[in-house]
């Protein structure tokens, strides 16, 4: 009973602390409509009788504020319109991102079953600068909400990773919504910066090419982020840990997380209970053939308690029990290479990617891991800002786990795959991707699967 009220307590904090940002976010709000409406009173008085007594023009219209703002056709954002506040906010320090993923995809043929399915999932992020607020200078809050919903196709292919890995975030088998982000940053200079709190792992092991949390590329957990690291490091839990930037970019961010993932509470009362994760990560940029890349290398380790292989987004396995071990590590490499770069503009173009990792092989589903491919903004004449990409991947299944898994799954080897989509912006805020899957699942009884599927993003 006294566990149970603690942990009530905890998710009320959590609460209260959503609450806050909320109502700060609300009195900026109001301020700044106040702002709004205030605008003509604060003419000066010569000024508005100069205004009244000029001759009209024939088309005053253009000089309306509604005529100066984009139309829905290259607006960033669906609501960009419909709320003046957004510009007051964001020069106050609060930004949001905020955007919904939809799905529908199915098994052509192969795989464990023949079907397609919907499924969508929804994601909902603010950015607090408390400096523009008048708080403490280089502090920064980060607030992320998500939810899914649907059926994930992931179970259909038979494979280990989920081809789709949007779709089971932030937990697979719920609806609800979860607050799997409340990290506080406290940046000390321009280049070093320390971090706690509540925080997603999805957005570490950074790819130019593939990462993107399977919205805005690949789709499949395998391009997303190295399934290599995904064993020691949870997807949402209370960490905390600094890093180092270059040019307002992280080069080096050492974190320490627990090791339990608690994407549905607030993890207070689960915190270190059952041994913590450390992550390092160095990501730094090369200049190979003159254009931009990066090189980055990682490892993670982990003092946990492991007797089994828990049902999680990264892998699709049932509970498995295993022999007891305590740790577990892995080490993981990937870079990306620009082949082209857009002369009339340096943040588009196409080039090459990689991945590579080992890992304990006692606790770790996957012993090894490599993937390759190509990807980027598209090559076609006028569509620039669509973007494709090609991947292959190769997954090698752990020797010493393979008895524990054959026993519930039947014969296991090595899993590999191909994935490939097309990317099109229809609008700035709606993007539509065609997706298309050929994966060899790692369970031996399960053909080889064809999955093909659409993509639909909203920005709102």
């Amino acid at each position: 009973m006294l566990s149970g009220l603690i942990q009530r307590r905890h998710d009320l904090r959590t609460s209260l602390i959503f609450k806050l940002v909320c109502y700060v976010i609300g009195i900026t709000y109001v301020t700044c409509s106040h702002r709004i409406a205030t605008a003509d009173d604060a003419l000066p008085e010569p000024l508005v009788e100069e205004i009244q007594s000029a001759e009209p023009i024939a088309d005053a219209a253009c000089f309306s504020c509604a005529c100066n703002r984009p139309d829905i056709w290259s607006q960033t954002t669906l609501t960009q319109n419909l709320f003046e506040q957004h510009t007051c906010l964001a020069e106050n320090g609060i930004t949001h991102d905020f955007d919904v993923t939809q799905f529908y995809s199915g098994v052509a043929t192969g795989g464990s079953q023949q079907e397609f399915r919907y499924a969508g999932h929804g994601d909902y992020v603010i950015n607090i600068d408390s400096g523009k607020l008048g708080g403490p200078q280089g502090l920064f809050v980060k607030l992320r909400a998500e939810h899914r919903f649907g059926e994930s196709i992931n179970s259909a292919t038979g494979a280990l990773l989920p081809a789709n890995i949007q779709t089971d975030l932030p937990v697979a088998d719920s609806t609800e919504l979860y607050l799997t982000n409340v990290l506080f940053t406290q940046m000390f200079s321009e280049t070093f910066g320390v971090f706690a709190g509540k925080m997603d792992t999805l957005d570490g092991d950074m790819n130019a090419f593939a990462h993107g949390r399977g919205k805005t590329q690949f789709s499949n957990a395998a391009f997303v982020a190295t399934p290599i690291g995904l064993r020691t490091i949870v997807y949402s839990s209370l960490g905390t840990g600094f890093l180092i930037l270059r040019e307002g970019e992280p080069i080096f961010t050492f974190t320490v997380i627990n090791s339990t993932d608690t994407s549905g509470t607030s993890g207070f009362s689960e915190l270190f209970a059952n041994g913590a994760s450390v992550i390092p990560e160095l990501r730094l940029p090369t200049n190979l053939f003159g254009r931009p890349g990066h090189f980055l290398f990682g490892a993670s380790w982990s003092s946990r308690d492991y007797a089994a292989l828990e049902q999680d987004p990264y892998f699709v396995l049932p509970t498995i029990p295993i022999d007891r071990k305590t740790d577990s590590w892995s080490l993981y490499w990937n870079f990306d290479q620009y082949l082209f770069v857009n002369p009339d503009n340096p943040q588009q173009g196409w080039g090459v990617f990689g991945r590579a990792g080992i890992a304990d092989a006692d606790t770790n589903p996957i012993e090894w891991f490599l993937s390759l491919g190509v990807g980027g903004n598209s090559p076609i004449e006028n569509r620039e800002a669509d973007t494709f990409g090609v991947g292959w991947y190769y997954s090698a299944t752990s020797d010493r786990l393979n008895p524990f898994i054959n026993r519930i799954l039947g014969g296991v080897g090595d899993g590999y795959g191909v994935e490939m989509f097309y990317n099109i912006e229809v609008t700035k805020w709606f993007h539509l991707t065609a997706d298309m899957q050929v994966i060899r699942p790692a369970r031996q009884t399960v053909d080889t699967a064809l999955l093909v599927g659409l993509r639909a993003v909203i920005d709102l």
